[in-house]
């Protein structure tokens, strides 16, 4: 097939199936590589590859297309946009793959990563670890540039040890640990807080020193209940901003 592959997506049958899949395919969209072809598969067979309805993908499709992300052309089918961005509202459902969309599309600079001892502040989720691994990674817009968010993470050691850092150049760690390093993630919680820029910070993302970002700060679980990765991001309060929707169901 010439046409752009998708990554493949466990459905979680608690949240709508066209958000998840849309979620998934707007990663695989904001993370291709630029050899990758714009063509995307037809709605049928896309349906087939996420195991949903025909009408299910055409929603998913019709929210890619609202976004800017996806055009599509009677006879001639759909495609990716070339200067595909991401749209700086975040909405969160709760799916794995809603986190990977997340952080996807930026180009990220690694600024260094070594083991160290447990942050003060962390220890309440590693009480059986001494030290941890830490990655720091500058993400900028695909486009202009321009420094978006800066990201600490705090990986378990023997995690740590399959990483592969050109993954993490590539895509984020929630899907590099997913798929790459085969984690079998139960659940993230995510927490956002207002803060204001520190000099670090402010160095990085070249915003005035005190000015109001968003601090995010995401805790990844395996199967087994054990804290793999504590993830703490600061964004520029001047280009995002969180939206969280809630299920009735």
């Amino acid at each position: 097939m010439t046409a752009f592959a998708p990554d493949s997506l466990v459905l979680n049958r608690k949240l709508p199936l066209w958000y998840q899949v849309s979620q998934s395919l707007r990663a695989s969209i904001l993370g291709r590589s630029s050899h990758d072809p714009l063509r995307l598969p037809t709605e049928e067979q896309l349906a087939e590859h996420y195991g949903v309805s025909v009408l299910t993908m055409r929603q998913a499709l019709k929210e890619l297309e609202q976004e800017g992300l996806i055009s599509r052309h009677r006879r001639r089918g759909t495609f990716i946009e070339p200067g595909a961005r991401r749209s700086a509202p975040r909405r969160l459902l709760g799916s794995i793959d809603a986190i990977v969309a997340q952080q996807s599309g930026e180009r990220t600079t690694i600024l260094g990563h070594g083991p160290e001892p447990v942050p003060g502040e962390l220890t309440e989720y590693f009480p059986d670890m001494a030290e941890v691994v830490s990655y720091r990674r500058l993400r900028c817009d695909g486009e202009s540039g321009e420094p978006t968010n800066w990201a600490e993470n705090a990986v378990r050691s023997d995690i740590a040890a399959k990483l592969d850092l050109a993954d993490l150049e590539r895509w984020p760690m929630t899907k590099v640990l997913r798929d790459s390093v085969g984690v079998r993630i139960s659940r993230i919680t995510d927490t956002v807080e207002a803060r204001l820029a520190d000099p670090r910070t402010a160095e990085l993302l070249k915003v005035p020193l005190l000015s109001p970002i968003l601090h995010y700060t995401g805790v990844t679980y395996d199967k087994d209940g054990r804290v793999v990765d504590v993830a703490r991001i600061r964004y520029r309060g001047d280009r995002f901003s969180f939206s969280v929707t809630v299920d009735a169901e």
